[in-house]
């Protein structure tokens, strides 16, 4: 028996105080981001990007003839992406204070140069002021960071679900339908790419699209939080994520991460991925280790503070 979150909704009646849980997850690092929706396939490590994660909680049961049974209660749907893919066509700089908005961000130090005809930064033209080769040595530098944030050690991000996606890239320059590729950096062209990935974000605000500016500020979806590992600019550590959830969560057996192709019927959980029963309550704090049948890598622990409007210590 599956039951989603909507009906256990049912159950908390009309509230004025915020009677849900925090779920806290530090995901280990080996924790498989989704493909790019350009990729021709995943490669090692990676899931196919149309899917999607759902954390439930389950409670144990019997039927009629005493025979175990469980009840699946949805928490949350999310998503695991790279902060960073280059080859989205929409990983473009957005706002007024950019200066090439709609410009596709692989093409950044390429066309800073161009605009500042400054083509080798170590042999300047004669007479470009110091505020040109700042320009062009920071896109540069720039360049470099988002190669790293897009590597396989780039962080991971914790995201909103969605099962949008994006228009086909256009063959060419020229206007066509589409987004214009990449490579198209006129005005033109970065009006209209500008233009196509806005009217994807208000059709679909849940789609997840990264920037390297602000990793927990997208240019549109959700950051929930990232995934266990070091930011390879700065080599910070990153990690963890949360959810707000609307059910208190202090009476139930054990929770688990399904995935799940997004044009999945709603009766098919698709594939477990981690499980795991709470082991201690700390000072009101639930604390449940999560362990995969698929790699003993991939592992999770959850702190959930239950019933928040109750909890004197933590709120």
């Amino acid at each position: 028996m599956r039951t989603v979150g909507l009906a256990l909704l049912a159950l908390a009646g009309c509230i004025d105080e915020f009677q849900g849980s925090n779920i806290q997850v530090d995901f280990s690092s080996a924790m498989p981001a989704q493909a790019s929706a350009q990729a021709m396939a995943p490669v090692m490590g990676e899931l196919p990007n149309d899917i999607h994660f759902t954390l439930y909680a389950f409670q144990d049961a019997t039927d009629a003839n005493d025979i175990p049974v469980g009840h699946l209660f949805e928490l949350q749907q999310f998503e695991i992406h790279r902060i960073v893919d280059l080859s989205s066509p929409c990983f473009i700089d957005v706002g007024a204070h950019v200066p090439f908005p709609g410009l596709h961000v692989s093409q950044f130090a390429e066309k800073m140069m161009e605009d500042r005809a400054i083509l080798d930064i170590s042999n300047p033209p004669p007479g470009r002021s110091e505020e040109d080769l700042t320009d062009v040595a920071t896109a540069i530098q720039r360049q470099t960071n988002v190669g790293a944030l897009a590597s396989e050690q780039g962080p991971k991000v914790v995201s909103s679900a969605s099962s949008g996606g994006y228009l086909d890239v256009a063959a060419d320059c020229n206007g066509g339908a589409g987004i214009p590729p990449p490579q198209c950096t006129d005005d033109a062209s970065n009006r209209r790419r500008l233009q196509l990935c806005q009217d994807s974000w208000d059709d679909d605000p849940s789609l997840f699209e990264g920037t390297d500016r602000i990793l927990t500020s997208p240019l549109n979806g959700t950051t929930h939080g990232m995934v266990d590992g070091v930011n390879p600019v700065n080599f910070a550590p990153v990690g963890g994520a949360q959810f707000f959830v609307d059910e208190g969560l202090d009476d139930f057996d054990g929770f688990a991460v399904y995935y799940v192709a997004d044009s999945a019927p709603d009766d098919d959980l698709g594939t477990l991925l981690l499980f795991g029963r709470p082991e201690s309550i700390t000072r009101g704090v639930i604390r449940v280790p999560m362990t995969s049948l698929i790699s003993p890598a991939i592992t999770a622990t959850l702190a959930i503070f239950a019933n928040i409007d109750e909890d004197e210590v933590q709120f």
